[in-house]
């Protein structure tokens, strides 16, 4: 597969660099960890891959993993621009060639999902290069291979450059404005979203541009959404490009899957609590809600027990009293189908929960 894939992107089929297979699991990353094998990969948070992917430069390019992200900390990059880029290093979570991200509810049907929450930074450098968010769906649960549709999200394009195809109008997805492009690169079909200035971050549902493929007839509400990915596409430099933060959470309940109770099924919900950072009389930390029941639920609630927190920031949940502290759904993320999961977030100052239960509705 890697001889297959070098050849293609000689030939400048491969545009999009997440075609490429992974070699080997993926271990879990320590801090700043570097990564210069070209299909190395390690996990951070232990929910996201972080990957080199150097697939279409035979020069050594090193990325530094951090406990959020990465940075190309080497790249020797001088692709002709009327070309395929040289790499696609990124932090994803899903299934990528075999290598499936931590506790990951992917490949989940387009159908079942209620929302794809997903927040994303980067930090930009000069030279010719993409900062792309790629979304991956296909007909079947795929978990190896190309799949049929890529979406590439590109935050920022640098240099004389442009996606597969050609664009065919623009669009206002997310609340934002896009160019609109469409093709296919050789293996799969493309369907980009070109911002028209640079995005540092953002934090946002990536079903509305799913949604938007589906309207342009390049997939279905029976596909499968496989994996998220965010990284960059450098055709020349690129060295110092880091995201420097990612989240996602793909969320059931869509289409007929929400709502308790019905059909005998029996409704309930777990809520797993873990630190992510701390430092002197603060931390931050999240919590992931599941579905344990055999039917969906509509809203869940979870309360915390011990430690001595007070939420100054909160994400993905609302905080509906202080003493005990307790955490229900935003209208977006309520609706789990059975074995389906959300995420909250939070930073906090004081001592951390020593557990979290939780109820569902």
């Amino acid at each position: 597969m890697r001889n297959t894939l070098r050849a293609a992107a000689a030939t400048g089929l491969l545009a999009a660099a997440g075609m490429v297979a992974l070699v080997g699991s993926a271990q879990p990353a320590l801090a700043d960890t570097q990564i210069c094998e070209t299909y190395g990969s390690t996990t951070i948070g232990g929910r996201y891959v972080v990957m080199n992917n150097n697939w279409g430069n035979s020069a050594t390019q090193c990325i530094n993993v951090t406990s959020t992200g990465f940075s190309i900390s080497q790249i020797n990059a001088n692709k002709p621009t009327n070309g395929a880029p040289a790499s696609y290093p990124a932090i994803y979570v899903g299934c990528h060639y075999s290598n499936c991200s931590p506790g990951t509810n992917l490949p989940m049907q387009i159908s079942a999902i209620s929302s794809a929450q997903t927040s994303i930074s980067y930090s930009y450098v000069g030279g010719t290069y993409d900062a792309a968010y790629d979304i991956w769906m296909d007909p079947t649960p795929k978990t190896n291979g190309v799949n049929a549709t890529e979406i590439m999200i590109w935050f920022n394009r640098q240099g004389s450059i442009q996606p597969v195809g050609s664009r065919v109008g623009s669009a206002s997805i997310a609340g934002r404005t896009w160019e609109v492009w469409q093709g296919n690169n050789g293996g799969n079909d493309v369907v980009s979203y070109v911002a028209p200035s640079p995005i540092s971050s953002w934090s946002f549902d990536a079903k509305a541009f799913i949604n938007d493929v589906i309207s342009r007839g390049k997939a279905t509400t029976s596909w499968y959404l496989t994996s998220m990915q965010a990284g960059f596409e450098p055709w020349i430099g690129g060295q110092g490009l880091a995201v420097t933060a990612f989240s996602a959470s793909i969320n059931g309940g869509g289409g007929g899957g929400g709502g308790g109770g019905g059909g005998g099924g029996t409704a309930g919900c777990s809520a797993t609590y873990r630190t992510t950072n701390s430092w002197q009389g603060g931390f931050q930390g999240e919590v992931t809600v599941r579905n344990t029941g055999t039917s969906g639920i509509s809203s869940w609630s979870t309360t915390w027990s011990g430690g001595s927190a007070t939420i100054s920031n909160l994400w993905n949940g609302r905080v509906t009293s202080t003493s005990p502290v307790t955490v229900r759904n935003e209208t977006y993320n309520g609706s789990l189908g059975a074995n389906a999961t959300t995420t909250y977030g939070f930073t906090a100052g004081g001592t951390a929960p020593s557990s979290v239960s939780c109820t569902a509705a």
